[in-house]
């Protein structure tokens, strides 16, 4: 497996790499990631330690209902510092759910959240973040990377809208991959994809530094060799320490900004109800396959660290050969959905995507993804 030892850095147009590209990136939360992060078995333990670091005296754990028991867990180690745990957090952070939670910690005088679990309850503590003084500190226990950026998609009338601000960065970041050994096989390969699909759109968005670069090229290494392990032995503690770092970088790549691709898996988890890793893990291939001809270089060095012919088949046969999805119409999706979906799709472009995006390419995507055939160039000709 390809370590990109000595890998030189993008250039600004997304299609050579060079030592020497001239480059100038964007400011505020683009490249913007926690100050602190803690990595490391059993260092969930040290919670307590984090909090007083803040100066904090009274801690709320977020989760989600599924994550309540993890959570209290981890209350109990904080003792006099928790108020409590609120394990309402959901997938997709509806508008409603976040202005509940806003007026909650008002009125009782939270100064700090604990977001335990996976993008659910961090997305919530985001939300609470963006509109209050209430900072927070990330355990992730999935690979989502969500912990790591200042990004954070709130659902409002049933459409998914990305908000920024740098005041939704994590004040820490808790990394212990033993809250990761309960994670379920086809729950850590979905999740993976997700990790995954955040390293493959660092490596072509213009508002990437060439330091964000480089950790998506190792997170594709670390997680093309990590989570085959993990499927294998999912009590493999070093695997799953492998996955988490992988997850990490991706995490730190999706500082870098995001294009077509997320805009494809926002809709569909937001719009059409399916799990945000699972989103990720169908769209992938496909969009990959859309955008191979506009960054060639770059999607060789990709396929190459997959050991693959092209990128787009190196990620479907990774995600099949983990158990990870690759057919929308396994998850429920019709033909008839393609059209409604293509026009929300559109409406996520930010002009970040290294070919340019239009209603004919979005339903291409959508259809082949459909599918669930395997990717390959001529399905996206120009």
């Amino acid at each position: 497996m390809e370590r990109f030892e000595g890998t030189g850095l993008m250039s600004r147009n997304g299609n050579e790499w060079s030592g020497g590209a001239d480059f100038t990136t964007p400011g505020d939360i683009y490249n913007a990631m926690p100050p602190r992060i803690v990595f490391g078995a059993g260092a969930a333990a040290r919670v307590a330690e984090e909090v007083a670091r803040l100066n904090a005296g009274r801690a709320l754990v977020v989760c989600t209902p599924g994550r309540n028991e993890m959570a209290h867990r981890v209350a109990d180690r904080l003792g006099g510092l928790c108020v409590g745990v609120y394990p309402k957090a959901v997938s997709q952070v509806p508008i409603e759910l976040a202005r509940a939670a806003r007026a909650y910690v008002t009125e009782c005088g939270i100064d700090c959240l604990i977001a335990v679990g996976g993008g659910a309850a961090i997305g919530l503590a985001k939300a609470v973040a963006l509109e209050t003084d209430c900072s927070y500190i990330a355990v992730p226990s999935t690979y989502s990377g969500s912990e790591m950026t200042g990004f954070c998609g709130i659902t409002i009338d049933g459409v998914k809208r990305m908000h920024t601000s740098l005041r939704m960065l994590a004040r820490t970041v808790i990394y212990d991959p033993e809250l990761t050994l309960g994670l379920p096989v086809q729950v850590s390969a979905e999740s993976a994809m997700n990790a995954m699909a955040h390293c493959i759109e660092a490596l072509y968005v213009r508002t990437a530094s060439p330091v964000i670069a480089m950790a998506a090229l190792e997170g594709i290494r670390a997680l093309s060799e990590g989570v085959p392990r993990v499927m294998r032995d999912p009590a493999d503690l070093q695997a799953r320490r492998e996955a988490l770092y992988g997850a990490y970088l991706g995490g730190a790549a999706l500082t870098g900004g995001f294009a077509l691709h997320h805009g494809v898996a926002h809709v569909l988890g937001a719009s059409y109800g399916i799990p945000h890793a699972t989103s990720h893990s169908v769209a992938l291939p496909y969009v990959t396959a859309f955008n191979e001809s506009a960054c060639p270089a770059i999607m060789s060095r990709v396929a190459r660290s997959l050991g693959a012919e092209t990128a787009s088949g190196g990620l479907y046969d990774f995600a099949r050969s983990v158990g990870a999805p690759v057919c929308l119409a396994d998850q429920g999706m019709t033909q008839g959905d393609v059209e409604r979906c293509t026009e929300l799709v559109i409406e996520t472009d930010n002009g970040l995507n290294p070919r340019p995006v239009d209603a004919r390419g979005v339903r291409l995507i959508l259809e082949a993804a459909l599918s669930g055939r395997r990717p390959q160039a001529r399905m996206f000709a120009a």
